[in-house]
């Protein structure tokens, strides 16, 4: 694997994690309204002191985030630098 592809490839993740986090703040907002309109009180998960859903939930979306960059890296850089759909796409 040459540098570019795998430097292309580590920015997708890095895109990955983020999205994952943000997925991980939207969920998060919706379990603590449900539980706050049920009125029971929640405690922070084992994993760290601020986050309130489950540490396998938490570790979950971040490995999803992880992989599905890594996934998403190589097939954007089949798409991009092997088929060359820019290339069609621009001449036309």
């Amino acid at each position: 694997m040459n540098l570019k592809k795998a430097f292309y490839i580590a920015l997708t993740m890095v895109l990955g994690v983020i999205l994952s986090f943000i997925l991980h703040a939207v969920i998060e907002i919706f379990y603590i309204d449900y539980f706050l309109s049920k009125n029971i009180l929640l405690k922070p998960s084992a994993l760290t002191s601020k986050c309130y859903l489950p540490s396998a939930l938490q570790i979950f979306l971040l490995l999803a985030g992880i992989i599905g960059g890594y996934f998403l890296g190589k097939f954007w850089w089949r798409i991009v630098y092997v088929e060359r759909r820019r290339q069609k796409q621009l001449k036309q």
